[in-house]
C-alpha cells in the first residue's frame, strides 16, 4: 500500500468531533419544566367533524319523513272529507224526497192522479241522486260501501216508481186492506233502503274512517221514511181509504179524534196542572213536552201542535206536527229554542191540538195553563 494510499484511509476513518456530536444530539427538557401537553391522535377532530354530519343527516331524515308523513296525512283526510262533503249533499237531497212522500201520502184533499204525478216525480229525482252518486269517486278503501250507498238509492227510485204504480192499479179496487197490502209492499221497499244505508253504508264508512286513523269527517246519515208506521199494510190502507174519498167527495167516516193528554215542563219535569198556578223553573233548557193521542178509531195524519206563551209586546208561539199517529196511539212532541219567557208575573202557556177530519168532540183539544216563571 502507497502513502498515499494510507492518508485517504486515515481522513474517512477519523471519529466525529466534540463539535458535531453536540449539534446532533437532542437537548433534553430540563427537570422541573411545565407538563407536557398530552399528544393526540392524528384522526380525532376529523372523526368528530364525522360524527356530528351523520347526527345531522339522521335528524334530517327523521324531520322529512315526520313532514312527509303530516302531509300524507292532510291529504288522506282531506280526500275523504271531499268525498264524504258530496255524499252529505246527496243524502240531504234525498231526504228532503223522503219528507215531499209523507207530506204527500198523509194529505188531505188530494187526488188519486195527482198523487201518482207526485210520486213518479219523486222517483225521477231519486234517479237523479243516484246517477250523481255513480259519478263521484270514492277513495279506495271505500269502494265497497260506495256501491252499497248507489244500491240504496236506486232502491228508493224503484220503490217511489213501484208505489205509483200500486196505486194507479188499485185505483178502481174495493178492498182496503188489499189495497193496502200490495201499497204497504212497496213502502217496505223504501224502510229497507234505510237499513241498507245505515248496515251497508254508515257504520262500515265509520269503521274505516277510524281504521285510518282519520277524525273529524262526519258520514251522512240518510231516511226516506222516518215513521216505519207508515209502511204498515193499515197505515196505507187507510191512506188508500182516505185518498179514494177526497177522489170521490167523500168525508171521513166514524170515529175519528185527537186529545191533548198532558203537557210537562223541562227541565223540571213538572206536569202542568190546568187548575192550579204551575211555577216554573226559566232556563236556558227551558222546553215542553205535549203528549197528544189518537182518541178515535182510525189512523190520523199530520196533526198540527201548537204552543202559545203569553208575553208583551209579542207572544211566544211555536208549531210542531205528528206525521201519523194510529189509533188509541200517544204521540209525544217536545217544543224547544223558546228564547226568554217573561219572569216572575203570571202569564199563560196554551197548548192547541188541531182537530182531525171528521173528528165530532174538539173539547179535550186544548188546554191553557196559568204559570209563573222564576230563575230558581
Amino acid at each position: 500500500m502507497s502513502e498515499r494510499d494510507d492518508i485517504e484511509f486515515d481522513f474517512f476513518d477519523e471519529p466525529e468531533t466534540e463539535e458535531a456530536t453536540e449539534r446532533v444530539r437532542t437537548p433534553r427538557r430540563p427537570p422541573g419544566g411545565p407538563p407536557r401537553r398530552p399528544v393526540r391522535p392524528a384522526g380525532f377532530i376529523p372523526m368528530l367533524r364525522l360524527a356530528g354530519l351523520i347526527a345531522f343527516l339522521i335528524l334530517a331524515a327523521v324531520l322529512l319523513v315526520v313532514l312527509v308523513k303530516g302531509c300524507a296525512n292532510d291529504s288522506k283526510r282531506g280526500a275523504y272529507a271531499s268525498y264524504m262533503e258530496k255524499v252529505r249533499a246527496i243524502a240531504g237531497r234525498s231526504d228532503q224526497i223522503g219528507r215531499s212522500l209523507n207530506q204527500t201520502l198523509t194529505a188531505t184533499g188530494i187526488k188519486e192522479t195527482e198523487l201518482e204525478s207526485r210520486l213518479n216525480g219523486l222517483a225521477a229525482q231519486e234517479q237523479q241522486e243516484a246517477n250523481q252518486a255513480k259519478s263521484i269517486d270514492p277513495p279506495g278503501r271505500l269502494r265497497a260501501e260506495h256501491a252499497h250507498l248507489i244500491e240504496a238509492l236506486q232502491l228508493r227510485a224503484s220503490a217511489l216508481s213501484r208505489l205509483a204504480d200500486a196505486f194507479h192499479r188499485t185505483a178502481t179496487a174495493s178492498n182496503a186492506t188489499k189495497s193496502g197490502g200490495l201499497l204497504a209492499e212497496q213502502a217496505r221497499l223504501l224502510v229497507a233502503s234505510d237499513v241498507n244505508w245505515e248496515f251497508y253504508f254508515k257504520e262500515p264508512a265509520i269503521q274505516e274512517l277510524k281504521s285510518q286513523n282519520v277524525t273529524n269527517v262526519l258520514v251522512p246519515d240518510s231516511k226516506m221514511i222516518e215513521n216505519p208506521d207508515l209502511a204498515s199494510t193499515q197505515a196505507m190502507a187507510n191512506v188508500w181509504q182516505r185518498i179514494h174519498g177526497a177522489a170521490t167527495g167523500g168525508t171521513p167516516g166514524g170515529n175519528h179524534g185527537s186529545a191533548l193528554v198532558s203537557v210537562t215542563a223541562l227541565p223540571d219535569g213538572k206536569k202542568l196542572d190546568p187548575n192550579a198556578e204551575n211555577t216554573i223553573t226559566a232556563s236556558t233548557d227551558l222546553a215542553f213536552q205535549v203528549v197528544v193521542e189518537d182518541s178515535g178509531d182510525f189512523q190520523e195524519f199530520n196533526i198540527q201542535v201548537t204552543l202559545t206563551i203569553a208575553k208583551s209586546p209579542s207572544s211566544i208561539v211555536k208549531h210542531k206536527k205528528i206525521d201519523i199517529i194510529n189509533a188509541g196511539q200517544q204521540r209525544m212532541v217536545t217544543f224547544t229554542d223558546l228564547g226568554p219567557p217573561p219572569f216572575g208575573v203570571p202569564t199563560t202557556v196554551k197548548v192547541d191540538v188541531q182537530p182531525v177530519p171528521g173528528e165530532k168532540t174538539t173539547t179535550n183539544n186544548s188546554a191553557e195553563y196559568r204559570v209563573i216563571f222564576s230563575l230558581g
